[in-house]
């Protein structure tokens, strides 16, 4: 008689996570959230999923759960818990089948070795199979989740479906169904891990965590080597997942503060790694360079859009460029300019030649370096000043004889650190000293889905924005002529944002009183010269230089056109209109007094009327007379708009 034997068991589609196979065998089955899964404890493979491939069980656990698996056959009432029988008394597993023929082995061998693939195969295998990827982040400051969301966007030209994947919350049952993930995890405090990591990190550290065995991942950990324990959660994660059984495709990379070039670095090897991954969870290690290669080529291309168009990939030829760069020795204190003469492309930004010129010539050349459109990178580039990420070569000065030259300086404004770094803790000190935050205000909300919210006018929403929709505030704190000239002026970014503030309607009266004095004070928008030299700059800086004259009307109205600024504005306007034309004689008169004209008798305005050098080129005692004595018609000086 032929005894038949339990081989293997799985679980189909369908399971109503109802319990009653946990309760049957609770040594075999466990049930998760959404389904049962086989544990890995009684399968040959170790994995810990539905059982889908048919692993067989060890002898042992068929030996002495063989009954209770059958009674949870039985007792399942959708009928998805499959049992596979086979005949003997052990399982046959794989180790124990008939040896094959020499032959047979060495083909087996052959076909079990990566193959080259190449053109169309490579495109297949970058395109057939599973190509799922899990982006895990643990974060505590939110740095972690934008370079997992950023790097998940990357995937999908290597042929990759990732999602991104908040350890909170994680079910670390489902684990081992993954083929590639990818971990970002950033450290907290003393080697701690960040909030959302730590719940996993426990689950995952002890001797119930399931195997994974046929997982392929990578880490890259954030941290700060200021601190004694550097980059260790990302560590904890690279061990804890070896000591599972998942195979570590590219080596751990520990980033300290200024992590972008170093993630961006270890992300084209990581998606290149996982890309090579099959379906069948078979790594093709011989391929990874081609996939770079391959990727590289399609991007250079061009990117396909979804309906079919393709967006052409811009490039230029190179050009010559003259770079002179100012540089700063702090320790010397020694000042000057070095120049290069390079050939470059045109369509490359001016961040990009920085990093080129550093690398290849002066590796002392100190800049701020960050993405494309980080705000503290801004320098001045022939008198403008940019964000150099944003800027390409050859759109910052005209190409003249087949090549352009740029000056490349600092922000003015603020204190040089060295070369081309600027000190931007004095903007936040005055940013500190006005005190811009949020202090609401009581106020009706709307009753909807989601629940009761504020509602604000779509009108004075948008315009709110479009204030302080500025790229850069220390780009555009530079950008007035006044700043480099006054330490006391708060500065035209920091204005900004207080007149925004003021204008929100769910600031508090209390609040907004306080910070209308801020604009009003002797350090607010009355020390700001010239907003011509804020408009010029670009669109959204209009925008900020037509705030600000709303901001000084204000001020001056408030103020009664009292004191020197008020008083200028006052008596040019009142020239203006009662003759059509500017009497600057009666407007200095008028706003520097009789002790401010003494005060500037051998220098300034009275020393130009009495001595002669008027403006208008009129007879001397007409510019005496409007020293002492109206009408504005004397002196008067050619319209000048």
């Amino acid at each position: 008689m032929i005894d038949v034997a339990i081989f293997s068991v799985y679980i189909e589609d369908g399971c109503i996570v109802c319990d009653a196979c946990e309760e049957a065998a609770p040594n075999v089955f466990e049930v998760t959230d959404d389904t049962c899964f086989i544990k890995p404890d009684v399968r040959i493979d170790g994995g810990y999923d539905r059982n889908e491939g048919k692993s067989g069980l060890k002898a042992e656990v068929i030996s002495a759960f063989s009954d209770d698996i059958l009674d949870a056959a039985d007792a399942c009432p959708v009928d998805v818990i499959i049992v596979v029988e086979g005949t003997g008394e052990e399982p046959p597993e794989p180790e124990e089948t008939a040896a094959p023929e020499p032959e047979e082995m060495m083909t087996e061998e052959v076909v079990a070795e990566p193959v080259e693939l190449s053109g169309d195969d490579l495109e297949g295998l970058l395109a057939t199979g599973d190509r799922s990827m899990s982006i895990m982040f643990g974060s505590q400051s939110g740095n972690s989740e934008d370079l997992a969301a950023k790097f998940a966007k990357r995937a999908s030209g290597y042929g990759l479906d990732a999602t991104v994947v908040d350890m909170d919350g994680f079910d670390l049952s489902t684990l081992p169904s993954m083929k590639r993930v990818l971990i970002i995890c950033s450290t907290w405090g003393e080697g701690e891990m960040p909030d959302n990591a730590e719940e996993l990190w426990q689950q995952a550290s002890t001797d119930s965590a399931p195997k994974l065995p046929g997982m392929h991942f990578t880490v890259l950990a954030l941290g700060d080597t200021s601190y004694e324990f550097y980059c260790e959660s990302g560590k904890d994660w690279d061990r804890r997942f070896e000591e599972l059984g998942a195979t570590r495709l590219v080596e751990r990379v520990d980033c300290d503060v200024d992590y972008d070039s170093a993630a961006a670095a270890w992300a084209l090897d990581a998606l290149a790694a996982m890309a090579a991954v099959d379906g069948n969870g078979t790594f093709h290690e011989d391929q990874v360079e081609a996939i770079k290669d391959y990727v590289s080529g399609a991007a250079a291309a061009g990117a396909a859009g979804e309906d079919g168009f393709v967006v052409p990939n811009i490039t230029t030829e190179a050009i010559q460029v003259e770079i002179n760069i100012f540089r700063y020795n702090p320790v010397t204190a020694a000042s000057g300019r070095d120049t290069w003469i390079c050939a470059l492309p045109g369509h490359m930004s001016v961040l990009e030649v920085l990093r080129v010129l550093k690398a290849t010539h002066d590796g002392s050349l100190t800049f701020r370096d960050g993405t494309c459109d980080d705000p503290t990178t801004a320098i001045s580039v022939n008198g403008r000043l940019v964000l150099p990420g944003n800027v390409r070569l050859d759109s910052v000065a005209p190409t003249r004889d087949g090549g352009l030259r740029l000056r490349i300086e600092p922000l003015p404004a603020f204190d040089v650190l060295r070369d081309l770094v600027v000190d931007h803790w004095t903007l936040e000190r005055k940013r500190e000293s006005a005190k811009p935050w949020m202090v609401a205000a009581t106020r009706e909300g709307a009753d909807t889905a989601q629940g009761v919210m504020g509602t604000m006018d779509p009108v004075t929403a948008t315009s709110l924005h479009s204030m302080t929709d500025f790229s850069s505030a220390p780009l555009l704190h530079s950008c007035s002529d006044a700043t480099p000239h006054s330490e006391e002026y708060l500065g035209p970014s920091v204005l900004v944002g207080t007149w925004a503030r003021i204008h929100d309607p769910r600031t508090a009266d209390s609040n907004r009183e306080r910070l209308q004095t801020v604009i009003d004070s002797r350090n607010g928008i009355k020390a700001e010269t010239d907003l011509a030299s804020i408009r010029r700059q670009n669109d959204s800086s209009r925008v900020v230089a037509e705030a600000l004259l709303d901001a000084r009307t204000s001020a001056l109205s408030r103020d009664s056109f009292n004191g020197r600024h008020g008083k200028h504005v006052w008596w040019y306007t009142w020239t203006v209109k009662s003759s059509g034309r500017v009497n600057d004689t009666v407007i200095y008169r008028q706003v520097l007094g009789p002790m401010g004209l003494m005060g500037n008798l051998f220098s300034g305005v009275t020393a130009r009327m009495v001595f002669g050098f008027t403006r208008t080129g009129g007879k001397v005692f007409n510019d005496l007379l409007g020293m002492f004595a109206p009408p504005a018609g004397i002196g008067k000086m050619p319209k000048q708009f």
